[in-house]
């Protein structure tokens, strides 16, 4: 239904644009129909970037984009409304999508007037109002009311129900549960069972594991913008190759469990030492970690140009730039792995 082929993005950094920032680095995947797809990694990772670029928010800067069939950055007008009336997006902060100066159902309107302009105003209502029902939503608490009069998972629940009024085939649910309550978030996660089992396709971007695990079929490990595991979700869970993978995995809190209690080998598994120079574990040594042997070079400036000069200094951005992408490896059905030892 919607396939990424070798995307990548490259962000123009630098006073003048003369420096160049790889977020997404040659990454495929599909996006099948009744199927979730959660997209898992760190903050920074390239998640929302891929999102941004499927409802064409951002420019590919390689690779394609395709939906049926149709290489999405060549729609234009008619045809990329269209698109839009099937591939829709929910992004993590609600408050960006609104203009606080109109009424937060204002949204709403804007749908009627672009793809339902010939149904009658009672007939609409009635379709908002089952929809706002649809996602937990009682109409009389929402309906006219501003964005300052409204929480924020109340605004998010609007924005998916503005959503599920149009025929969308491709939901991009970025962080789309951050903002609700624990009582409503199964709720909304049961919303897209349910809408899945009617067709829908979902890509679900999150830096929490369990609710991958919970809701997906399939599930993608992004780090520093490439893909560095994929598969049956039962399958990247269960069986973990990549290092990110288990280290992602190992960092899940356990709810029986303080973190005080028995966390050394939860600490060794990541890399980390608590008692590193006396600092907190946050500040590993592990080449996982983005601080990783950063405190060792505090006030050591003229080393630290060396090590960058000779390409030892391996910072987040060092390596995006420098690092290959290697191709992923079927190591058993349907789960896929980057060769070991090739992406950190």
């Amino acid at each position: 239904m919607l396939k990424l082929d070798n995307v990548t993005k490259v962000y123009k950094t630098g006073t003048f644009g003369g420096e160049s920032l790889p977020a997404v680095r040659k990454v495929s995947f599909e996006i099948r129909p009744g199927e979730v797809t959660a997209l898992i990694g760190e903050s920074g990772s390239g998640k929302s970037t891929l999102g941004k670029m499927i409802l064409r928010l951002e420019p590919v800067t390689s690779g394609t984009i395709t939906y049926e069939g149709t290489d999405i950055a060549r729609l234009k007008g008619k045809r990329l409304r269209e698109y839009y009336r099937h591939v829709q997006g929910v992004f993590q902060d609600p408050f960006s999508s609104y203009n606080p100066v109109f009424r937060a159902d204002r949204v709403f309107a804007t749908i009627k007037r672009s793809y339902f302009p010939s149904v009658s105003n009672a007939e609409w209502h009635e379709r908002v109002e089952t929809s706002l029902k649809s996602v937990g939503l009682n109409p009389v608490d929402v309906l006219n009311k501003f964005t300052h009069q409204l929480s924020g998972g109340q605004l998010q629940r609007i924005l998916i129900a503005r959503a599920l009024l149009l025929d969308i085939k491709v939901l991009v649910a970025d962080e789309i549960i951050s903002m609700i309550d624990a009582s409503t978030r199964v709720d909304v996660l049961n919303l897209l069972s349910n809408l899945k089992a009617r067709g829908l396709g979902v890509l679900f971007i999150t830096h929490d594991l369990s609710l991958g695990n919970y809701i997906s079929e399939r599930t993608i490990i992004l780090r520093r913008g490439v893909i560095v595991e994929m598969g049956a979700t039962q399958k990247v869970f269960d069986n973990p190759q990549h290092e990110y993978t288990k280290m992602l995995l190992t960092a899940v809190p356990q709810l029986h469990k303080k973190w005080e209690a028995g966390l050394e080998p939860e600490l060794a598994a990541m890399g980390v030492n608590a008692q590193d120079d006396g600092r907190p574990g946050r500040y590993s040594r592990s080449s996982l970690h983005p601080l990783a042997n950063m405190h060792a070079r505090k006030g050591r400036r003229e080393f630290a140009e060396h090590e960058l000069a000779e390409g030892l200094l391996r910072t987040d951005t060092y390596l995006r730039t420098h690092e290959e992408v290697p191709p992923l490896v079927e190591i058993e059905d349907d789960h896929f792995v980057v060769e070991s030892t090739r992406v950190h």
